[in-house]
């Protein structure tokens, strides 16, 4: 079962099992600003926590085969032959 926004339809199963890296420290660290009314001089902990797994995550590798730019090439290989 899709949900509209508009004349859009969006499917919430396909985006369900999406991971999402570093959800965990971003959530703490945006809770902490909110505790500490936007001072993040006192949420110094969260804040190199969620730097360190931002850098964790530049190294991996993205699916190749799901990016708009693999099925373009694929598409445009496929025509000139």
């Amino acid at each position: 079962m899709g949900r509209k926004a508009g004349s859009l339809y969006i499917n919430p199963k396909k985006f369900g099992a999406v991971a999402k890296p570093c959800m965990v420290e971003m959530v703490a660290f945006l809770n902490c600003l909110a505790l500490n009314k936007q001072e993040d001089d006192k949420c110094v902990k969260q804040k190199d926590l969620l730097v360190m797994c931002t850098q964790a995550q530049k190294g991996k590798p993205k699916n190749a085969a799901k990016t708009i730019n693999y099925h373009l090439q694929r598409l445009g290989r496929d025509k000139f032959l």
